[in-house]
């Protein structure tokens, strides 16, 4: 008997949402007898087939952004910008399709050409999170589809209703039924999903643990794809700047936006011990101004809770830790209702601890590390097995020049928060933030692979050397 899935609300503890687990091995039966047709079709009815899920997700806007909201817990305006990524996926994927993967012929010798096409995988896992669970599994399936794949969607166990209803847009929209399967359960059922014969790949989006344990597990199949999107432990630098308040802001908005709960959220402050104490004493006065609420509070607030209570207990625990380790609390993790997991930021100053931790902290707390030298502050800031986003706070041009050549990371920002990426652009980390499959506009790289043909009208060949005499 298949088991019960509930869905809380974490603003509320009330229930959302109830389901049954599903059966990884019939959901990838009915995507493999269903995406040969699909990847037949023109590539313009497949256009048109995800243009019309794109207006289909903008008609239940409210409907769609107020579901992620309950979910999630995120405010409903930051919903509402989920749902707006939503909509621009296809057109950006289209583009993207076209630029990354179009058709090529070239001349060759002798009249021939070669010719330089694509071709879908065939059965695509796509494996998503609960921190953006409509953009970012999005952000996989619509390029998939594009290009001709079926998906085997399975949602992050935390978040089913949202995408139990991103599915359903895209079958009212027209997608084969076939061809977009919704795989509901926790981490049996994605095990078996990921372990299936019958994939063809795997697109993931979650925590490093779980990416490096089907790297592991990928290892020995050479024939599948497999995309990694893991998390980040990620530096922000502010060096030389007058502007004290812009820094801040842009600090606050990198460590705190969606409660921390973003794989390029801000971790770690790396700051010039000149500009420490008025720059995190104005970060502390801009958080203590910071309202921390239920999605649809009035006035609307700037963060809502983290996901569940055990992951609220767990960031308590490691905030902790780093006291344990020689941390100087500056403001405390305050948790403001003991049975709901509202979490107030933290901040934190390491400068000298002890050990600074290698680990990313999913929630909203900002560790301060105070330096007088720059280059101490680049080796600092690479201090992490991680190397998803760094961003460079600075007035000084040769300063983001030393600072882009030295920094380890896939996403490299100057003057602006660690997080907030474009989709019109790549997307991806190195060391544990992914395995060097960029999503977002690239995602098309890893949605279909190159073939190359030599192509001649006629049969013409002969052998000029080598050969004894007749």
């Amino acid at each position: 008997m298949a088991d019960d899935l509930l869905s809380f609300e974490p603003a509320t503890g009330d229930l959302l949402w109830r389901g049954t687990s599903g059966d990884a091995e019939a959901e990838v039966a009915a995507a493999r007898a269903a995406w040969a047709p699909w990847a037949a079709q023109p590539l313009t009815v497949r256009i048109e087939t995800l243009r019309r899920f794109a207006n289909t997700v903008r008609q239940r806007y409210e409907a769609f952004a107020d579901l992620i909201a309950r979910e999630t817990g995120k405010p409903l305006w930051e919903a509402r910008t989920e749902v707006d990524t939503v909509i621009a996926k296809v057109d950006i994927s289209v583009s993207a399709y076209a630029e990354r993967t179009a058709q090529r012929r070239l001349d060759a010798p002798m009249g021939s050409r070669v010719a330089v096409r694509h071709k879908p995988h065939g059965v695509l896992a796509v494996l998503g999170p609960y921190n953006f669970p409509a953009h970012l599994p999005n952000g996989h399936i619509v390029p998939a589809l594009l290009a001709g794949n079926a998906v085997i969607f399975k949602p992050s166990e935390k978040t089913p209703a949202v995408g139990e209803f991103l599915v359903q847009c895209y079958r009212d929209a027209g997608v084969p039924e076939g061809c977009i399967r919704l795989l509901l359960g926790g981490p049996d059922q994605g095990r078996a999903l990921a372990d299936h014969a019958g994939i063809d790949g795997l697109l993931f989006t979650g925590s490093a643990r779980t990416g490096i344990a089907l790297n592991r597990a990928f290892a020995a199949k050479p024939e599948k794809i497999l995309a990694l999107e893991m998390g980040g432990n990620n530096p922000i630098i502010v060096w030389d700047t007058p502007d004290i308040h812009s820094a801040a802001v842009l600090v606050v908005q990198s460590a705190f936006t969606t409660a921390g709960q973003r794989c390029t959220a801000a971790r770690r402050l790396i700051v010039d011990d000149r500009l420490a104490e008025p720059l995190v004493d104005a970060i502390n006065k801009l958080v203590g101004r910071l309202i921390v609420g239920a999605p649809h509070d009035d006035p609307a607030p700037f963060m809502g809770p983290v996901i569940d209570n055990q992951t609220a207990d767990q960031l308590t625990e490691s905030f902790l830790a780093l006291m344990m380790k020689g941390g100087r609390p500056i403001r405390h993790l305050e948790r403001p209702a003991d049975d709901r997991p509202f979490l107030l930021p933290a901040l934190i100053d390491m400068t000298d601890a002890s050990e600074r931790p290698d680990m990313e902290l999913f929630g909203p707390i900002l560790q301060i590390v105070r330096t007088d030298d720059f280059d101490t502050a680049i080796a600092e800031a690479n201090a992490t097995r991680y190397g998803l986003s760094a961003s460079l706070i600075s007035q000084t041009p040769s300063l983001y020049d030393r600072f882009w050549a030295g920094a380890r990371a896939g996403i490299v920002n100057w003057n602006r928060p660690t997080n907030g990426a474009s989709s019109s652009a790549p997307f991806g980390g190195i060391g544990w933030s992914g395995n060097h499959r960029p999503s977002a506009y690239y995602a098309a790289d890893y949605c279909a692979y190159p073939v190359v043909s030599s192509e001649a009208e006629s049969a013409r060949a002969s052998i000029g050397i080598g050969l004894k005499d007749d």
